[in-house]
């Protein structure tokens, strides 16, 4: 039976972010340690691999590391209530395992060398991370029998880029508060905002909050930021959800000019079904192509398409939502009634009978996501909008003589938006799925054309002797689908008005 003592401690615990978060990082280290050891041994030639022997070492000692850490931070939770300065030191030595690739290990690192934590400090060590592993995939080309024409001169840019926002990163942790920032770190976030364009959008939030609590007056806008990235940057699983999509997008934008796009469409004869190594980290395929590249390549259709046919629906089912809700009675009726016979076809159905009609392309792919999804972001819009209307500031508006076009866009959407940004992020995953399912049956993009549902369906012919074929794209759309629930979760809890 636990008797009162051990419940404060569980409590004690439980309420530290240090110690949930060392927890999770030691366990998710841990499980990555186990499967570069049970990779390590090629039962086929029965030799040890060296490459993935190596990178099994380096997980298992920050792995005990990391338990170490852990039962010093519990040790210190329970004897003082605080983590020690002595247990924070301990962070620069686990900032080591960046160059293994751990960037759970790497967060929780930065997390426990700063005490004090603001959302503006989780933003720039995000954006660090993001822009350090972008050039260490992108300097993998170097291996490669040929490299882009502009290569070099995006590593350079890039290295530049990264060595700038390290100086920010620094000024961030030293002048930024929950409450306020130095007036001229304003100036820094303005070439900030401008690295954005590489795709880290991590250096973009990181500029925008820079800007509002150097120059901004208004207190309560601040708080609500700080409150609301507060909880997001607070919880583990979200915030690594948020870099993963991040760091695809990135890499989608950046591959433009460190990948050179022939690698990954263009067939050779002399490297067919290679094994990974350092020259083709995930091996090649039945015509020679190289995978790494074309599963780089595939990310950026995979989320275009996913942010477009979810951009799109969420904007006309919120339009038809919105009208429906606010005026009610006979337009309720026949825009509700309209949208539950689209309702009623199923969205896979939906969408193989109009690319089957119009053909097999990105354009028609992203049409036919869209248009089974407009109900389900009108059914939603519609009742937000009806808790809305009732609201106080609309009788306002109304008695003020604003007609009822302003009332819907200036008062009424903009107080149901949060469900609307939820709902999407949680469905973006299901688009991303969608896309690849509807590839893999042939449906979707061109079959020439990497993506990874063409992917996957190429690999999956060569399970029992190439598996590395259909297990890298697969786990790239497990990762990017749970990122994004993930992020849609943590986006549902910051936005929850009755969840401190």
């Amino acid at each position: 039976m636990k008797t009162q003592k051990d419940i404060e401690k569980k409590k004690v615990l439980k309420l530290s972010p240090e110690y949930t978060q060392s927890s999770f990082t030691w366990i998710t280290s841990l499980t990555l340690t186990m499967i570069f050891l049970l990779n390590c041994y090629d039962f086929t030639t029965q030799a040890i691999k060296p490459f993935v022997f190596s990178a099994f070492l380096a997980y298992a000692v920050f792995t005990l590391i990391q338990v170490i850490i852990t039962l010093m931070i519990r040790r210190d939770l329970l004897t003082t209530g605080a983590v020690r300065k002595s247990t924070r030191r301990l962070g620069f030595v686990q900032l080591l395992s960046i160059f293994t690739g751990n960037v759970f290990v790497v967060s929780f690192a930065f997390s426990l060398m700063k005490e004090r934590k603001t959302p503006e400090y989780t933003f720039a060590v995000y954006m660090v991370l993001t822009q350090f592993f972008i050039i260490s995939i992108s300097a993998l080309n170097l291996f490669k029998p040929y490299v882009s024409d502009t290569f070099l001169i995006a590593m350079i840019i890039l290295v530049t880029i990264m060595v700038f926002q390290i100086v920010a990163t620094i000024l961030v942790a030293k002048y930024v508060t929950h409450n306020r920032t130095e007036r001229w770190m304003t100036w820094i976030a303005i070439p900030l905002l401008l690295t954005a364009v590489t795709g880290n959008f991590f250096a973009l939030l990181l500029g925008y909050g820079l800007l509002m609590k150097g120059r901004s007056t208004d207190q309560s806008r601040i708080d609500k930021w700080d409150t609301m990235w507060g909880k997001i940057t607070r919880n583990t699983t979200s915030i690594l959800g948020l870099f993963f999509i991040i760091f695809m997008f990135s890499i989608s934008v950046c591959s433009i000019f460190t990948f050179d796009y022939s690698l990954a469409i263009e067939n050779n004869y002399g490297a067919l079904l290679l094994e990974p190594s350092i020259m083709y980290p995930m091996g090649t395929d039945d015509f020679g192509r190289d995978l790494f590249s074309r599963i780089v390549f595939g990310a950026r259709i995979s989320l275009i398409v996913g942010f477009v046919s979810t951009i799109v629906p969420a904007i006309i089912g919120g339009a038809l939502g919105a009208f429906a809700g606010y005026y009610g009675h006979r337009t309720d009726n026949i825009v509700m009634r309209l949208l539950d016979v689209l309702y009623a076809v199923p969205g896979i159905l939906l969408a193989i009978a109009i690319i089957a009609a119009f053909g097999a392309n990105i354009t028609n792919l992203i049409i036919a996501l869209s248009v089974g999804s407009i109900p389900t972001y009108a059914r939603t819009m519609r009742a937000n909008v009806l808790m809305v209307s009732n609201y106080q500031f609309v009788d306002s508006a109304r008695a003020l003589g604003s007609s009822d076009f302003s009332i819907i866009f200036r008062q009424v959407i903009p107080n149901s938006l949060a469900p609307m940004i939820v709902k999407a992020t949680l469905t973006i995953g299901s688009a991303v799925i969608a896309t690849s399912s509807l590839s893999y049956l042939g449906l979707g993009v061109e079959p020439h054309i990497p993506e990874w549902g063409n992917i996957l369906k190429l690999g999956s012919t060569y399970l029992e002797t190439n598996s590395y074929l259909a297990i890298y794209p697969g786990l790239a759309i497990i990762a990017l689908v749970l990122s994004f629930n993930f992020l849609g979760d943590g986006l549902r809890d910051a936005m929850d008005p009755k969840l401190d």
